[in-house]
């Protein structure tokens, strides 16, 4: 008979995940960032930087939110609207790329 799954490992690779995920967002920013200082911005650059920035914070706060939910003995699914948020933020980060390159 097999072992019987740790049950507190999938919620700590999950709030990893978030991590990680935070963190890449982050680094989107700081070369965002670096674009508009170093070639000077335009108004789409710093269009899109602005909207990298709050795309992160929002980020940052969802991936925060469901951090402290999967502290608990035992986590609860993810609510579908803090998913759906979380999906729009990508999307939004790709499109402050997009405004960065015009």
């Amino acid at each position: 008979m097999s072992d019987p799954r740790d049950p507190a490992a999938q919620p700590e690779r999950t709030r990893f995940a978030w991590r990680r995920t935070t963190l890449a967002f982050a680094v989107v920013v700081v070369l965002e960032i670096r674009r508009v200082v170093v070639e000077g911005g335009s108004v789409g650059g710093y269009a899109g930087l602005s909207l990298a920035l709050c795309t992160w914070l929002v980020f940052l706060a969802a991936g925060q939110r469901r951090i402290d939910q999967l502290a608990a003995a035992a986590p609860a699914a993810m609510a579908p609207g803090l998913a759906l948020g979380a999906g729009l933020c990508v999307v939004a980060s790709a499109m402050s790329a997009g405004a960065l390159l015009l």
